[in-house]
């Protein structure tokens, strides 16, 4: 978390101050990373850190902190994009320090989890820490679990070796087909491209803003719409893709359908998708198999990101059929596939 601060903070500079293409360039690299680290280390250091009957609600608390910060952001680049002289984008991008502080500093503060501690020795330390954090001095129990878990995963040598192995290929196995799934919701570019969708569909440029901030509230107070959506811009545009003129109860049903489906994801896939491999794991291949786990969220953000305007434009409104076929197929796959955590996570 505290390398993710720094790459936020220095990404957040360059980005503000850039004054060539190649400063914005090198600012996203160092977001990339930033955002990896903490994708990484973050939902871990829930997971080791919370009670396990409140651990699913801290890792969905973590989710909620980045949809709020979402919103928080689509606000601000709403009335940042209103500033005289078109230098509102400097303030966007430079803004990201006040976060980024507040991660790198937070860091510097947070304790180490008791996991962490047995890993490197200190037990009865642990131990204390462990009574710190439960408010309660009757912990024997968990301890004596985690520090089983702990001496079982010094056993394995190799833990990207071991997520190879036949007893850890179903958690292998989420770990690449959920976020790979959680992608192909197609969320991100929903988010991404919320001011260039409603554009498109007829929206001036100030009311685009406008409604990507309506998908931010949605998505923060709600935290299988697009056949829905398709249908609504098939019905208007055909194949064409001309935008032409687009009737004002138009406009708000399609708006409508993207908040309802902004509202499934938030309740759903979003917090899900970081909770549920979080639980999943064993403590001896826990690292490894997160990494993979953001690893290939991360390519699939990319790769979704990059070939979405350009399926818009061949596809048209069919792109959103497209992207309802993965929705219904990973929908089959987890109702049959993934069973329940409740009560069951690993320790």
């Amino acid at each position: 978390m505290l390398f993710g601060g720094c790459l936020f903070f220095v990404r957040a500079l360059i980005d503000g101050f850039a004054k060539a293409v190649w400063m914005l360039i090198v600012g996203r690299m160092l977001l990339g990373f930033g955002v990896g680290f903490a994708n990484q280390s973050v939902p871990l250091y829930l997971s080791e850190m919370a009670p396990y009957r409140y651990r699913g609600a801290l890792n969905i608390g973590f989710q909620l902190s980045i949809t709020i910060c979402i919103l928080i952001a689509n606000v601000l680049n709403y009335f940042f994009a209103k500033i005289k002289g078109r230098w509102g984008w400097r303030l966007s991008l430079g803004g990201a320090m006040v976060p980024a502080l507040i991660i790198t500093v937070g860091s510097l503060l947070l304790p180490d989890t008791p996991n962490s501690m047995i890993e490197r020795g200190p037990t009865e330390e642990a131990k204390t820490k462990l009574k710190k954090i439960r408010g309660v001095d009757e912990v024997n129990e968990e301890f004596k679990d985690l520090v089983a878990a702990s001496d079982a995963s010094k056993l394995v040598d190799h833990p990207w070796t071991n997520l190879l192995q036949r007893k850890y290929r179903p958690h292998l196995t989420m770990a690449i087909l959920i976020p790979f799934f959680q992608q192909l919701t197609v969320i991100n570019v929903i988010m991404f491209y919320a001011p260039v969708l409603f554009n498109t569909i007829g929206f001036r440029d100030d009311a685009s803003l406008m409604s990507a901030v309506i998908t931010g509230i949605v998505n923060v107070v709600a935290t299988t719409e697009f056949k829905l959506v398709a249908a609504c811009i098939g019905a208007k545009f055909g194949t064409s893709g001309n935008p032409g003129q687009l009737p004002q109860w138009h406009a708000i049903v399609v708006v409508l359908f993207i908040c309802v489906y902004v509202a499934g994801f938030a309740w759903s896939w979003e917090p899900l998708g970081w909770l549920v491999p979080s639980e999943i794991f064993p403590l001896e291949i826990r690292s490894a198999a997160q990494s993979v786990n953001v690893s290939v969220n991360m390519i699939f953000t990319f790769a979704v990101a990059q070939v979405f305007l350009s399926m818009l434009c061949h596809l048209k409104f069919g792109l959103f059929l497209f992207f309802a076929l993965f929705v219904l197929l990973m929908s089959i796959f987890m109702y049959y596939f993934l069973p329940e955590t409740r009560r069951r996570a690993y320790r």
